[in-house]
């Protein structure tokens, strides 16, 4: 699929003209199998999801587009690879809660659309902004690129929405809080084998980690123990991680930075990575976090 940061593209460039379909289709037109101008589609409901005929074309997806982008899925009943993308669609669609819109198109019922927008295989989805294509991809996609396709065309269209909540990541922190590790990491690390560079995955990667660092420690004879030796650089990595945990990141940030200015070789390495995992948890914005990666570069050069 494109890049989610919407180029320019052969859409873009009026490859596609979808001027004969802006005529609205004459009044003795027979009747249509599908469901009238703005009524639901399929089985969803809702206004989120729409089935789409060349009759209603121009008011369902051109007019549409101009305050609501809309996602154009074209697909077919013995399309297979269809049936995989065209629910998760519909279910996304329906988690918008109308910032867009999913207009689904049979090409065997309306060929002269797919011929329009040069439909080669489906399924294909077309996002159309503005009473224009502006993007596209062919074939079943994962539903992390789904939801970044679908967050760069609403902000091509000029939506301002928050990020929906991720099921997958919601079913991951359930285990987390709950003390199933095992199952927290193996989801977190599915998230992450989809989008490798999920941040809350990782953070929630680095927080089962921690969780089992800590597992069966005393909190105050661990502070206790690293106070009292100072060059035990496993006695100052689990003060640090119980600091993190009762809130106390920035000593534990501190700390650690002091343990690298101590040590030398293996350990320093230890410890360095170490702390970078804990800055894995607050993540790249904490200002916390800005500051010991300063301090911690400081201690290393």
């Amino acid at each position: 699929m494109s890049d989610p940061r919407i180029t320019s593209s052969i859409f873009t460039r009026g490859a596609v003209d979808l001027s004969a379909l802006r005529t609205p289709a004459p009044s003795s037109a027979p009747a249509q199998s599908g469901p009238p101008a703005g009524a639901p589609g399929g089985a969803v409901g809702g206004v989120t999801v729409i089935d789409v005929t060349e009759a209603t074309f121009q008011s369902e997806v051109l007019e549409r587009s101009l305050n609501t982008p809309v996602a154009v899925d074209f697909w077919a009943e013995w399309c297979e690879p269809c049936k995989q993308l065209s629910p998760v669609l519909e279910r996304l669609a329906v988690e918008g809660g109308g910032a867009w819109v999913l207009a689904k198109i049979d090409v065997d019922a309306n060929p002269r659309i797919a011929q329009m927008f040069r439909v080669q295989s489906i399924p294909m989805v077309y996002a159309v902004v503005g009473g224009q294509p502006i993007d596209a991809f062919a074939g079943v996609v994962p539903e992390a690129q789904l939801r970044q396709w679908i967050q760069a065309v609403l902000k091509a269209g000029g939506v301002s929405v928050a990020a929906p909540s991720d099921p997958r990541l919601d079913e991951a922190d359930d285990a987390l809080m709950n003390g199933d590790l095992d199952a927290a990491e193996r989801a977190y690390r599915k998230i992450l084998a989809e989008s490798p560079a999920d941040a809350a995955a990782e953070a929630g990667l680095a927080q089962v980690g921690l969780a089992r660092r800590v597992a069966g420690a005393d909190p105050q004879a661990a502070l206790a123990t690293a106070a009292a030796n100072p060059d035990d650089v496993d006695a100052q990595l689990l003060a640090a991680d119980i600091e993190v945990l009762s809130g106390l990141a920035e000593q534990a940030y501190k700390r650690l930075v002091d343990t690298v200015r101590r040590t030398t070789g293996d350990d320093r390495e230890k410890v360095r990575q170490h702390l970078v995992g804990l800055f894995t948890i607050a993540g790249p914005e904490d200002p916390a976090v800005a500051s010991a990666r300063r301090a911690l570069a400081s201690a290393l050069f």
